[in-house]
Parts: structure tokens; sequence; C-alpha cells
């Protein structure tokens, strides 16, 4: 039934969208008819330039995450269990947290040109701190009687990581990997409308050029269901790695 009540919305949309356009009660050059974005949908896919745009940005997408998470998690373990090193980080992380990562588009294109670099930094910054903060949480919330337990049974530091730490901080560094998913989108999206010459956020700024708003649509629709996809598979990665903290799955900052 939650599942059947989640499509009610999107149905009534659906409803709202066919019928004003059969019955022209808006411009069907600002809202093209659904008809329209079904056959702009099909040319697309039957030219490939739609899943080429696509491959581009996926690929934008998961080398930036990669990288921010290589960054995020190490660091936020660290400075989860050497709670002293907060003092020193926090000032520099907390201006970086505050900086848009779009406001460093100008920077980066006249550091790296307007290739592939600008854009995974861009990625790169804005999935950091969702990793990063998530993963700090979980070590810093991780239960103080659990690591009494370890150090009664004489576990080593390493030892109290795998086997204390790190599970119980799975939840979260799972939360902040689908936030950061999420922001990644964004952030590239933005990144392709300012300085690109493929992926979906050029494909959009290329269709806008050329009054082409089915194409638009077209853009929008394949971002928001790629997003959805890629969180359900991660959050049913989730559901399958972490089945011992069930009311914890959906814990972490934001």
């Amino acid at each position: 039934m939650k599942k059947i009540i989640g499509w009610v919305i999107p149905i009534i949309i659906m409803l709202i969208w066919t019928i004003g356009s059969a019955l022209d009660l808006w411009n069907a050059y600002i809202i093209p008819s659904p008809i329209r974005v079904a056959q702009a949908t099909l040319r697309l896919i039957e030219s490939g330039m739609l899943f080429r745009h696509i491959v581009v940005s996926l690929n934008r997408v998961f080398t930036g995450f990669a990288v921010a998470f290589c960054l995020a998690f190490p660091l936020g373990i660290i400075l989860g269990m050497k709670t002293k090193l907060i003092q020193f980080f926090n000032p520099m992380l907390e201006f970086i947290r505050h900086v848009p990562p779009l406001a460093t588009v100008p920077m980066l294109i006249l550091w790296f040109g307007i290739g592939e670099t600008p854009k995974i930094v861009i990625i790169v910054l804005a999935s950091f701190f969702p990793v990063f903060l998530n993963t700090l949480n979980g070590v810093l919330c991780c239960d103080k009687k659990l690591l009494e337990v370890g150090e009664s049974f004489g576990f080593t530091s390493g030892e109290k990581f795998y086997k204390i730490i790190l599970p119980a901080t799975l939840p979260y560094i799972f939360v902040g990997m689908r936030l950061g998913l999420g922001y990644s989108w964004r952030a590239l999206i933005g990144a392709e409308l300012v300085a690109a010459s493929s992926g979906i956020g050029y494909m959009i700024l290329d269709a806008q050029q050329l009054s082409r708003t089915d194409v638009v649509i077209v853009g929008i629709l394949a971002i928001g269901i790629l997003g959805s996809v890629i969180d359900f598979l991660l959050l049913k990665l989730t559901e399958h790695l972490i089945t011992w903290k069930e009311g914890d799955k959906q814990r972490g900052w934001s």
C-alpha cells in the first residue's frame, strides 16, 4: 500500500500535464506535451546521444565521488578517534564547507581549463562533507561501553577499529554516501551548465539555447531517474550489509 501511495502524486501530475496540454491551457513552448517529450526521448535514444551524455555524467559523478570518499572517510575516522586533532582542522573545514562548490567554478577554469579536472574537483567539494561529517559523527557516537569492553579484552587500536568502531559507524557512512551522491549530481549539472561540451547538463543547456524545452525535460527526467536508481541500489546495499542495526540505518548528519 505504501508503494502505491507513493505513485499517487506523480500520476496526478501526469494527468494534469496531459489534460492541460490537450486543452492548450498553457504555452506548448514553455511546457511541451508528454507526447512531445516521449518523442524527443525516443529520438535521443535512437541516435545514441542520450546514452553518451549519461555515460559521461556518470563517469564524472563516480570518479569525483570516489576521490571524495577516499579523502573524507579516513579523515573522519582519524578525527573521530583522535578528537584533539579536530580543533586544528575545524576552522579550515568549516570555511570550505560554507563555500558553495559552484562559486569556485571561475577559479577552477582559470587554473585547470575547461577539461575534466574542474568538474571532478567540484564534485569532490560537493560530496566530501556529507561523507566526512557522517563518518565523524558515527565514530563519535560509538558506544563507549563497547570500547571499554574491548579494552578489557586487550584489543589493540586496530582491533577496536575493525571489530567495534567500523561496524558501529557503517550506518552513518552509508547515509553520508547517499547524501554525497545526491550532492554530486547537483554540483555536476551546475558545472556542466557552465563549462562542458558533453554530459546531461550540457545537453540541457544546448537544448535551452535551441529552444528545445522537450529535450530539457528529458534531461531533467534522466537526472531524476538516474539519481533515484543509484540511491535505491545504495539503500539496498545498506540493508544487505547492515542487518544488526535496523533502527540506525537512516541516522546521520545531512
